[in-house]
């Protein structure tokens, strides 16, 4: 893939995309038909069928999307005559067509690898049959990204994949309990794997539904290309929620386990397998004497009859919960009902929600995180596992904490610290409007279409060599307020010869997130990490390519291992999440102390440690290796494109902004700052503007330009 340089696409002589009018999505696994949808009548007619309905229902409201077609597997067999039908009419705009393959009967996911070959040769036959051949492909699962590789390379028609759970996460459970060792891994997983490698290569684009994802998840892959996966999170029908009561049915179905019916319930819905981890929610209510005099637990388990005829791992994780509520003598503290219909659902959250309560995921991994949607619409604090996508929920929607799943002492902690502070739980009760608005199919399907737009439009014109570069802070700075962001976005397509970029301590997908809900022009060139990693966006004008350069200039006398072990003797502080921690960005976060970012750099100095530090907002302390800024990197992005100091500008509102306003003559800091940037002798040279967020970049800007065109005296 080839970069695009020298940047600059605001001068560019631009095509205008094409807007897909025939998608065809390919989804081989599950009962798959168009209405009332038996989900859980086989292990694999679940979520991803779920967002695959949503998607095709959101995007048929586009009128430039003619024709949605999605490609299933045709089988025969007890689950109905109606997944032998070749052709099913959906809506007008949407049908599904099945093609039968070798076997005729049902099979799982694992056993479908066997079939790629003659789905694939069926599905380009009727492809080749159609009066007009899709404009692109969205390939669902491992073994749909094959046949959607096999028909590019047959047919020339470019594919976006969808994983929706990868291979290597369960590859490396399977490692976990079995000593570390994975030549012994099933052949079906080993194929899996193989399918999901292809898929990665050879996708136009690989869409994840979190950060988890994208740069956790993938980045064991050989094919891993961070700048061609972009995050956009599934959409959700919350209706059901936003107005949900409690009802008899409820009431009685948990109050009768409970001694004291009106406390706040610790509440928690989840099939009983180990990924899910309620185990670990029984262990911390259970060795923790204040919560238990504080709250009831409310475990939503499944349904079941008996026990025993379960399968072997929901049966042996129920048989262990039950066991600790005896241990812990639970008993009139927790209830576990037997059974609930989906209708209840909207119900049990608001069972929650009246008796000021608290929902709680505990899992290992949680992909998405749907039931924190569900619980923050409905208007209840969440405690969430720190592994997968509640990192992003809780971070869009402010709607609660997130835990190591594996601590059950720091699930018990979260929980009282809401039930102790009645404002705390109003703060994240209120968050409901901010999940219905930012999780919605609406939202979803237009990012999904100006993503396929950009595919669709190929590699963009050549643009003319940038005369000016401007580059500038996300949060606070470009964004933080909708009318000024909108005024700068005219305004950037009217500055001829300006190239864009951005330089965030935000990671990649996450910048990316924020500007592409936020409509904010792509740029071309992305500093992300706090200046530690530098991202351009490719000749196809949609992916980007890491600077694998600037990491090798970076990488000198690094040693993150030495730097944690001090940063654990440090008071005050506690690390990030885990996806905020980088290659070469250790980040914590601090009480607010003023003089620790001088007390840490005297520490690691003393050690001999090659690194320097950034305290920002009072609350966020990143880490860096000496040669990596945000401020250097924007002096290697100045040179790489042959721009000189008098022809670049740049934009922040905070300490971590500090090294690249300093090192650059015309550095603009927004009125809206903070940190005392004003009181610092090193940024006396910049502009501070009068106007707030992205107004004042434009105030900035204008100002410098205006000063370099005055005669010189």
């Amino acid at each position: 893939m080839t970069v695009v340089n020298p940047i600059n696409s605001h001068a560019a002589t631009t095509v205008e995309p094409s807007r897909p009018s025939f998608v065809l999505h390919l989804a081989l696994q599950g009962a798959l038909r168009g209405r009332n949808v038996e989900y859980g009548v086989t292990a694999d007619t679940g979520g991803h069928i779920r967002y695959l309905m949503g998607l095709v229902e959101a995007s048929e409201q586009d009128p430039p999307v003619e024709r949605i077609t999605i490609a299933t597997r045709a089988f025969q067999g007890s689950l109905g005559d109606e997944y032998w039908q070749p052709h099913e009419t959906v809506t007008p705009k949407i049908e599904i067509v099945r093609f039968p393959t070798v076997q005729p009967e049902y099979l799982p996911k694992e056993e479908l690898w066997h079939e790629v070959p003659s789905f694939a040769d069926a599905l380009i036959e009727w492809i080749e049959k159609q009066p007009k051949r899709p404009d692109i492909l969205h390939a669902h699962y491992a073994d749909a990204g094959v046949v959607a590789a096999i028909v590019r390379e047959r047919l020339g028609i470019p594919f976006v994949f969808t994983a929706h759970s990868l291979g290597r996460v369960k590859l490396d459970a399977f490692a976990r309990s079995n000593g570390n060792a994975i030549t012994d891994a099933p052949e079906n997983l080993k194929h899996r794997l193989a399918s999901e490698e292809r898929a990665l290569a050879d996708a136009s684009l690989v869409i994840a539904s979190s950060r988890d994802e994208a740069e956790v998840q993938y980045g064991g892959y050989a094919n891993y290309a961070p700048g061609k996966i972009r995050v956009v999170p599934p959409g959700s029908d919350l209706t059901m929620f936003t107005n949900a009561r409690s009802s008899i049915a409820v009431d009685r179905m948990i109050n009768r386990f409970l001694d004291d019916p009106d406390k706040p319930p610790i509440i928690a819905i989840a099939r009983p397998v180990t990924k899910k981890n309620l185990v670990a929610m029984v262990e911390a209510f259970g060795q923790s004497p204040e919560l238990q005099n504080r709250a009831n637990l409310v475990l939503i388990a499944g349904s079941r009859t008996d026990i025993d005829e379960l399968e072997s791992e929901l049966a042996e994780n129920l048989s262990k919960i039950l066991k600790m509520i005896d241990r812990y003598d639970l008993y009139g503290k927790v209830a576990y009902p037997k059974d609930h219909r989906p209708e209840d659902l909207p119900g049990l959250y608001a069972y929650a929600r009246e008796r000021r309560g608290i929902f709680v995921n505990p899992a290992f991994n949680e992909p998405f995180g749907l039931t924190l949607l569900e619980a923050a619409a409905v208007g209840i604090p969440v405690i969430a596992t720190d592994s997968g996508g509640p990192n992003d929920i809780v971070e869009v929607c402010g709607n609660g904490v997130l835990v190591d799943p594996t601590m059950p002492a720091a699930i018990a902690d979260a929980a009282l610290g809401i039930l102790r502070s009645p404002a705390l739980w109003h703060k994240y009760a209120a968050s409901g409007a901010a999940a219905v608005k930012a999780y919605d199919w609406t939202s979803h399907a237009k990012r999904y279409h100006g993503l396929m737009q950009s595919i669709l439009a190929g590699p963009a014109t050549k643009p003319a060599t940038p005369t000016q570069l401007l580059i500038t802070d996300i949060d606070n700075t470009l964004v933080g307020d909708e009318a000024a962001h909108a005024q700068f976005c005219r305004w950037l397509e009217r500055q001829e010869g300006m190239g864009f970029g951005i330089a965030s301590g935000r990671s990649f997908h996450s910048a990316m997130m924020v500007l592409e809900q936020e409509g904010s022009p792509r740029p071309e060139v992305m500093i992300t990490s706090v200046g530690s990693e530098i991202y351009y966006l490719a000749e196809d004008s949609t992916t980007y390519v890491a600077d694998d350069e600037w990491a090798r200039i970076i990488d000198v006398n690094w040693d993150p291992k030495a730097v944690n072990e001090i940063l654990r003797t440090e008071p005050g502080i506690h690390p990030q999440a885990g996806l905020e921690q980088r290659r070469f960005k250790i980040s914590y976060l601090t009480d607010g102390d003023n003089d620790l970012a001088r007390r840490l750099q005297e520490k690691f100095t003393a050690e001999g440690l090659q690194c320097t530090v950034t305290h920002s907002h009072g609350r966020y302390l990143d880490i860096l290796p000496t040669r990596a800024s945000k401020g250097a990197a924007v002096t290697y992005v100045r040179h790489r494109y042959g721009l000189s100091e008098e022809q670049v500008f740049v934009s922040g509102d905070s300490a971590n902004d500090t090294e690249m306003l300093r090192m650059t003559p015309q550095a603009i800091i927004v009125e809206n700052f903070t940190d005392d940037l004003a009181n610092l002798p090193e940024l006396a040279h910049a502009h501070f503007a009068s106007a707030a967020y992205a107004a004042g970049i434009i105030e900035g800007v204008d100002r410098f330009k205006r000063r370099a065109a005055e005669p010189a005296v």
